[in-house]
């Protein structure tokens, strides 16, 4: 990856609000090519509870200077990951991240613990 991207996560208050989304904190994304409202949906994971969100893929919903679901598709891994950058009631601001998964990986358990921001 050789510029920052940055995306715009949505739906989250289907899920758990906007607990798990404490700003550093690291997400799971993975592709979801199954679904058969979008062929290009990107699902936001947290280990342990699942789904909490999607990258938004529609005009309405992405925040300016964020890449739609379908403008990253092609540029990222089935399964890859972000980080929180930004909230506000509507919307998360997260940058996909390029380090090791196993860093990245590392990091999610260590806020998993510490349940960092997302607890009830």
């Amino acid at each position: 990856m050789e510029k920052e991207m940055y995306v715009t996560v949505t739906g989250f208050s289907h899920y758990y609000g906007r607990k798990p989304f404490a700003i550093g904190n690291v997400l799971v994304c993975a592709k979801d090519p199954s679904n058969k409202y979008d062929s290009e949906s990107i699902i936001v994971l947290l280990p342990i509870i699942g789904q909490i969100g999607f990258i938004a893929n529609n005009t309405q919903y992405i925040a300016g200077g964020t890449m739609s679901a379908g403008r990253i598709y092609d540029k990222v891994e089935d399964k890859f990951y972000i980080r929180v950058m930004f909230t506000t009631q509507s919307k998360i601001i997260c940058r996909i991240e390029s380090g090791s998964e196993e860093e990245l990986e590392k990091e999610i358990q260590t806020q998993l613990m510490q349940n960092n921001g997302w607890s009830q």
